[in-house]
């Protein structure tokens, strides 16, 4: 959709995947912007702003004034000054309001960027929230000032030798992501749990297509059926098989709502054996038909404000 909330034509088999492609000039791995310049960073790399996509980077979107409409996978979100919203790789964000009618800041950076102490410290590679996080003081307070300073010296970097650059980026944004992940509102809903859990998480993200089963994690990452659904009921509140079962109805969701794919060559992507079983499968976990759900999730789509 454009920012007028009209359709564009676009290859409907695939959510545009972007890579991270580093601005001119640029320490390698981390970038940060005015909001504004985003349609002409978008345009530079051959992009559409305002086309649904899975970036391969993370994203922190800052919003300083006005109003921005955007979805990040299911969730419409509406940010207004004081707004956060961090989009993680592989997720599907889309635009959906002009952004010249918004003021923020965007922080782009790599997955590995940071160090891995502040990855597991900040939760980096865990979802823990999708929709905007509005922070109270004292975290606003601490926040704006953080990213104030990281915005201030991102400009004055061309100055230092690169090494120089990237420490100066990396511990500033450490910062951030630190007072970020653990601002009110989060800290109380995000466990950072434990390393089986961490090991069994970046297994399912890698191989979730390829099996379902719950025994095969076990085997491959070493532990029991038992421990791994132990550890998992205690980082994220549900079963080691619920879990994987989970991470695949959001993938087939994302196909479904942003492809034109029909839902036998869904549930091919995702490793099932045939439409029927996959369909059993997406009736039992969302209540509905994969045809149903499309239809709906486009028709909300299509009705949402984009003014």
């Amino acid at each position: 959709m454009d920012k007028n909330g009209q359709p564009r034509p676009t290859d409907r088999t695939e959510v545009t995947p972007v890579p991270y492609r580093a601005a001119a000039g640029a320490p390698p791995g981390a970038e940060v912007f005015d909001l504004s310049a985003l349609p002409g960073r978008a345009h530079g790399h051959g992009l559409d702003p305002y086309a649904a996509k899975r970036p391969a980077f993370h994203e922190l979107i800052a919003v300083r004034g006005g109003r921005l409409r955007c979805s990040l996978d299911f969730d419409a979100c509406e940010m207004t000054a004081g707004d956060w919203l961090w989009v993680r790789p592989g997720q599907v964000h889309q635009y959906a309001s002009d952004l010249a009618a918004a003021e923020g800041v965007v922080v782009l950076f790599t997955p590995g960027f940071l160090t891995p102490a502040t990855v597991e410290a900040a939760r980096v590679d865990q979802p823990v929230w999708r929709t905007p996080l509005t922070p109270t003081d004292p975290d606003a307070a601490a926040l704006d000032a953080v990213l104030q300073l990281l915005r201030s010296e991102y400009r004055r970097l061309a100055d230092l030798p690169l090494e120089i650059q990237i420490d100066v980026v990396r511990h500033l944004l450490s910062v951030l992501v630190l007072r970020l992940s653990h601002a009110q509102g989060v800290r109380e809903t995000a466990g950072a749990g434990n390393e089986a859990f961490r090991r069994f998480q970046r297994a399912v993200e890698r191989d979730f297509a390829r099996t379902h089963r719950v025994e095969d994690y076990a085997h491959t990452l070493g532990y029991s059926v038992r421990t791994l659904t132990r550890a998992t009921r205690s980082a994220a509140g549900t079963g080691a098989k619920a879990f994987i079962d989970d991470r695949i109805l959001l993938e087939a969701r994302r196909l479904l709502w942003h492809t034109d794919l029909t839902a036998a060559a869904v549930g091919d992507r995702l490793g099932f054996p045939d439409a029927t079983v996959f369909t059993r499968f997406f009736r039992r976990g969302t209540g509905e038909a994969p045809a149903a759900f499309r239809a709906r999730a486009r028709g909300t789509n299509e009705a949402r404000p984009t003014g």
